[in-house]
């Protein structure tokens, strides 16, 4: 007589069996991600404008047009004035999607660059995370989608462009210059040379040197590096353009003096200043004179202000020990003085949002009396450093403006709202919707002068940074 009878079957035993071990929250968790890549895709398809990977179809008609045997630097797109600006190096590392159709070379690039970012956002949002208990996956999943949404990561995608890439280049140093700072504790701990080579942030300034042969601008990070000391990451970045250069001379000479001997002075090639992308100060000031030429003596009086104020904020952030909120005002200094930046190049709004949301964070937990579980100071400051909760009457309030800000600048860059009042001369003047439609016109380039002027930095959120330095003080004082 069968087993079975006489007593119920449960036919969903086995189902329960394999979801018994699973964590209710993670479940839970996976939901949310989930919600939050479809909201962020709806914001896209929202805020964001039509994508075919036009400048994609640039580069790949260009790398296409120089392995038939042509001169890269004279390839103009058809139905367009527009042509290869990068650097002969930059021309190299694209040329084997000569291989590939267009769209899978864009496809390619995109996940790419995600890929790339959401590495970035572990990065960064490690140390966060590490203090806060959450978990890191989480947190990661969240954030990454968030940060497509906005719009120069969208831009970036939809057109087919590099800025994602590059902006990880320049944070994988970052994150180097941290593991340098503990050196001993993550190398003691691994096995093989390789590993201990990469986790002894020897290679820092290989990220910034390949970004500044790829696009200029990065170049601002080498003189940073100068300003504040870290030789060993400069002389890495300097030589590591030095070397690219030079070899990309050696493998593609005419191209490379084409390049530098021409072609990099040919600002006309990637537009009028203008331009409603045009979102740096350059494109500001030529806005608010509805000139498609920016006033120079203007543009170069604030440019040497601006930049003046960006580095030296951003020294004053890396003395305070916070590398990450120095790195990203050099980015949006840079973004800021460059006579071009599309709103694609503003990738630095996301580590600026990151910055302000846990700065609101670091001062709600003070004001309870918090200590960091890192090992910091009550208030984010160096370990060891005990403090009492300070007599604050609206503990609930603090850091809300902090918070405010994070979640303002979020919508701002995920919004938009310069395309509705989008202008083009002669035409149309910029003041044809008045002062309202001129401010959002120029809403981004106003956001990012703004950043560069009061993004505040957070004490002490570099635990290895102050661990080193008391480290080497309490050296120096047994030795006294």
């Amino acid at each position: 007589m069968p087993a079975t009878v006489g007593r119920r079957v449960d036919r969903l035993a086995p189902v329960r069996r394999v979801t018994r071990g699973i964590d209710r929250r993670t479940v839970v968790r996976t939901g949310i991600v989930a919600a939050v890549a479809y909201a962020a895709w709806l914001a896209i398809g929202a805020f964001g404008r039509p994508y075919n990977f036009f400048d994609m179809k640039i580069y790949h008609g260009a790398v296409v047009w120089w392995a038939s045997g042509h001169e890269l630097y004279e390839f103009i797109a058809p139905g367009t004035t527009l042509g290869f600006t990068y650097p002969p190096f930059g021309g190299l590392v694209m040329l084997p999607m000569a291989h590939l159709p267009v769209e899978l070379a864009g496809l390619v690039n995109a996940l790419a660059s995600v890929a790339a970012l959401a590495v970035v956002l572990a990065g960064l949002l490690r140390p966060i995370v590490d203090r806060l208990g959450w978990p890191l996956w989480f947190t990661v999943a969240l954030a990454t989608p968030l940060a497509v949404a906005v719009e120069p990561a969208r831009e970036t995608l939809g057109y087919g462009q590099v800025n994602l890439l590059l902006f990880a280049l320049i944070m994988a140093d970052l994150i180097g210059l941290r593991w340098r700072s503990r050196r001993g504790t993550h190398v003691a701990r691994t096995d093989g040379p390789l590993l201990r080579f990469v986790y002894s942030g020897a290679w820092a300034g290989v990220g910034i040197g390949l970004a500044t042969a790829v696009k200029l601008t990065p170049a601002l990070f080498i003189a940073y590096l100068m300003i504040t000391r870290q030789w060993r990451a400069a002389a890495t970045a300097v030589g590591t353009v030095i070397a690219v250069t030079v070899g990309s001379f050696g493998i593609v000479g005419t191209e490379s003096r084409a390049y530098f001997g021409g072609v990099l002075w040919q600002t006309e090639r990637v537009g009028a200043a203008d331009m409603t992308p045009n979102q740096s100060l350059a494109g500001l000031l030529a806005r608010l004179y509805d000139s498609i030429e920016t006033p120079g003596l203007l543009w170069l009086s604030f440019s040497v202000l601006m930049l003046a104020l960006g580095l030296s904020r951003a020294v004053n952030a890396r003395a305070d020990g916070d590398e990450l909120t120095a790195f990203t005002l050099v980015g949006l200094t840079a973004n800021v003085i460059s006579p071009i930046s599309w709103t694609h190049h503003l990738v630095w709004v996301i580590p600026a949002i990151i910055v302000l949301a846990d700065a609101a964070v670091r001062r709600r937990d003070a004001s309870r009396g918090l200590v960091q579980r890192s090992g910091q100071g009550a208030y984010g400051g160096p370990p060891g450093v005990a403090g009492l909760r300070p007599p604050i009457w609206y503990p609930t309030l603090t850091g809300l403006r902090h918070g405010a800000a994070a979640i303002g600048l979020y919508l701002l860059f995920l919004i938009s709202p310069i395309w509705p009042y989008e202008h083009q001369l002669p035409e149309v003047s910029h003041y044809q919707d008045g002062l309202f439609g001129a401010l959002m016109e120029n809403s981004l380039a106003l956001a990012l002068i703004l950043l560069v002027a009061a993004l505040p930095w957070r004490p002490g959120a570099e635990p290895a940074f102050y661990a080193d330095r008391l480290g080497r003080q309490g050296a120096q004082g047994v030795r006294r």
